[in-house]
């Protein structure tokens, strides 16, 4: 499999004439050689059209194996499992325009730059909730014509905890955090310790700097603003979302000096 990947990249960033080259690669795989190094997984070409006339394509032809056909290519003797999480932990492809995400029945995964976006503020007010900290119910809000839930928009740095231990560890007391709260981690050794958030609070350090956060932080914070997809006067980037951020007040620290140091209000 990892040589099939190796194949598919180096198709892609060496020619303009993907599909010619995703040819190609499955031909190499039909090779004697090359099947009794690496199986014979089940392969197909996605090819998608704009329209049913099928005269335009959407996105290029792509050669794609399906990674849960992988183990039927292992002999019987092969040691061979799975993990199972919940979807709002470990899954929020983002991978359909605001256009066709507008289109999905209410109720199915959209799939989008918002719906990912929205998913991984969620996945880490709930990482938090579960690790003690009391986080508001979100809010339901229409970005690009889905309708999300807008939770605590929280984000860390991996450094920060890469794993739940390291989120437990690294909160205590009474912490709680409001539904319209920003909070951005960026440093490895920062913990929350009675942190009571309603408004915006970014904190970063280097490494070997100790920070203790807590207290009560209460700003004007940062709104969430509608966007249109089709106003073609703001950059891409935030239109795909529908919705910007306006940073109207916050709690900003950085400490760029090893030592112990406590952020309280």
């Amino acid at each position: 499999m990892v040589l099939i990947r190796i194949l598919e990249i180096l198709a892609y960033c060496h020619s303009l004439f993907v599909f010619l080259d995703n040819e190609l690669v499955d031909d190499l795989l039909e090779k004697p050689a090359l099947r009794g190094l690496i199986g014979h997984p089940t392969r197909c070409k996605r090819t998608r059209y704009k329209d049913a006339t099928k005269t335009a394509f959407k996105s290029s032809t792509r050669l794609e194996c399906m990674m849960q056909d992988y183990p039927k290519t292992l002999p019987p003797t092969a040691r061979v499992g799975f993990t199972v999480m919940d979807a709002w932990l470990a899954y929020a492809p983002v991978k359909n325009n605001p256009e066709d995400a507008a289109k999905v029945p209410k109720g199915n995964p959209y799939h989008s730059a918002t719906s990912g976006e929205m998913a991984i503020y969620r996945s880490h007010s709930l990482i938090l909730r579960k690790a003690g900290v009391k986080i508001d119910d979100p809010v339901i809000q229409v970005f690009n014509g889905q309708e999300v839930e807008v939770w605590s928009r929280v984000v860390w740095k991996p450094k920060w905890a890469l794993t739940f231990s390291e989120v437990k560890r690294k909160v205590s007391g009474n912490c709680s955090m409001s539904q319209r709260s920003t909070m951005a981690i960026k440093g490895s050794n920062i913990a929350l310790e009675d942190l009571s958030l309603d408004g915006a609070l970014i904190v970063g350090a280097v490494d070997g700097a100790e920070v203790k956060v807590g207290g009560p932080v209460q700003n004007k914070g940062w709104t969430i603003e509608n966007v249109d997809y089709k106003d073609t006067s703001i950059p891409e980037e935030i239109r795909i979302r529908g919705f910007r951020f306006n940073k109207v007040e916050q709690l900003e620290k950085t400490y760029t000096e090893p030592g112990k140091y406590s952020l309280k209000q």
